[in-house]
This record gives structure tokens, sequence and C-alpha cells, in this order.
């Protein structure tokens, strides 16, 4: 009976000897392995930080490109728009002649805009924004931008009917007012015909301001409609006179005009026009 008790005892012992070295055994293949594990964890982290050292210094030095670039080509731009002014004052030309310096001014104006796209776009990704409300009276403001598209738009035989009450007070940020036209007029025109029109309103109701423009271009598809204000994203219709399209100006619209407590909408019929509808409050609270 004694005999019988101790081989299972010791059977018992075998059994337990055993089971702790497995356990033994397969903690220290555990350790070997987050060892490895966390060596390799290590590595991959210097990896990526030392990728994200160089992405951080390739989009400081891009971010620098491009103000260089903005900054270098705004003067020529300017320049140029000058110059070609001053050369349709000097003389007659001929019909072919006169088509060339209308194709000047569109590809000036085109080139201005885009500039200033950028360095918008560039401000807005890096410091935010950070509107300054004035008071201002609106229809002022407004007008010299008229006045200024107006040239770019007889350039083209485009009309811009411009209907406004004599004052329309708010308190808002007037560079803010006057890049959302810029971008607005420059698209309206960009992409019309000749001898076509482009409606500008101004409204006032209940402490909100409208700001309607219309054209009379090809209109926008539904699809278009639903990526209008995608930054970069082109849309089906194409700049009737040769100008360029980046895919910044109604992405810097939406974002200004949300800035400003609005928002924009737009309507659209295809082969009938487009309208792009701003709203905002007349005061602008911080």
């Amino acid at each position: 009976m004694t005999t019988s008790w101790l081989i299972i005892l010791g059977i018992l012992l075998l059994i337990a000897v055993v089971l702790l070295v497995f356990f033994y055994n397969t903690v220290l293949k555990q350790k070997v392995l987050l060892r490895v594990q966390s060596h390799e964890i290590e590595n991959r982290i210097r990896e990526l930080t030392a990728q994200n050292q160089k992405q951080a210094q390739l989009n400081h030095e891009k971010k620098q490109l491009i103000l260089l670039v903005s900054h270098d080509l705004k003067g020529p731009f300017n320049r140029i728009f000058a110059l070609t002014q001053l050369l349709e004052m000097t003389g007659t030309f001929t019909d072919d002649q006169k088509e060339y310096i209308n194709k000047m001014y569109s590809i000036v104006g085109d080139g201005l805009n885009m500039v200033r796209n950028i360095v918008d776009v560039r401000k807005i990704e890096e410091k935010g924004l950070d509107p300054y409300p004035e008071k201002l009276n609106l229809p002022a403001v407004i007008l010299p931008i008229i006045k200024q598209y107006n040239v770019l738009a007889d350039k083209k035989n485009i009309k811009i009917d411009y209907k406004t009450p004599e004052k329309v007070e708010m308190n808002t940020d007037k560079n803010y007012i006057c890049r959302v036209m810029e971008n607005l007029l420059s698209n309206a025109l960009k992409f019309s015909e000749p001898g076509k029109e482009v409606a500008v309103t101004i409204t006032s109701n209940n402490g909100h301001v409208q700001i309607d423009v219309a054209d009379q271009g090809p209109g926008l598809s539904d699809d278009d409609l639903k990526n209008l204000y995608q930054k970069f994203r082109k849309l089906t219709p194409r700049p009737t006179g040769g100008e360029s399209s980046q895919g910044l100006g109604l992405s810097i619209v939406k974002t200004l005009a949300n800035c400003l407590g609005g928002d924009v909408q737009c309507k659209s019929t295809l082969q009938v026009g487009s309208t792009f509808t701003v709203t905002l409050p007349a005061q602008l609270n911080k």
C-alpha cells in the first residue's frame, strides 16, 4: 500500500516538474519574443521619426517656395496688366491685335487671381482664420471690384449688371468680403461665353445681407454640385477664354463665408447658368 502511494506521489511530482519546465520555457520564449518585438518597434519608431522629420522639412520648403513664388509673381502680373492698359491707349490696332490684347488681359487677370488664391490657401492652412470686423458700407466696398472686373468682362464682351441699395451697412471683415466677391466674379466671367451677362445683386433683410452672383454659363451637373467646394476639385465646365482653373476659388469662398458666420449656396441649371448666393450676418460677432 505504501509502495503504491509512493509511486503515485512520484508520478505527480514528475508531472509537476514537467509542467514547471514547460511553463518556464514558454515564459522564456515569450520574453525573448517580446525583446525582439520591442527592438523591432524601437527601430520602426526611429524610422518613422526620421521620415516625419524629413516630411516636415519638405513641407516647410514647399511652403517657403509657394510664398516666394506667389509674392514674386504678383509684381510682374500687376506690371504686365498696367503695361497692357498703356499699350491699348497708344493707338489703333487691327482686329487681330485687339484680340491678342484682350487675351493678355484675361491671362494676367487669371494669373493674379491664381496667385491670390495660393496665398489665401497657405494662410488658411498655416494660421487659420482670424477675421477683423469693421464698419463698412457693402456697396461702396464692392463697387471697385465690379469696376476692376468690368475691364476683364469688356474684353470678353460680357456685361456685369450690378444692382444694390445705396447703403447696406455691415460690421464684418472687409478683406474676406473682397476675396469672396473676387472669386465669385472671376468664376462667373471665366465660364461665360462672349455676349452673356453676369448679374450681381445685394439685398438686406432681418439682420442678414445676401449677395447673389448669377451667370449665364453652361450650368453644373448634380455630380458637380456634390463636389462644388472641395479643394483642387475641377468641375465639368471648362473656361471659355483659355483661362486656367485650379479648383481653389469656391473652396476659399465657402471657407471665408463660414468664417464670417454665413454660408454660400448654389442653384444651377444645365445650359442656363448658375447662381451663387452668399448669406452673411450684418453684424459679425467674434
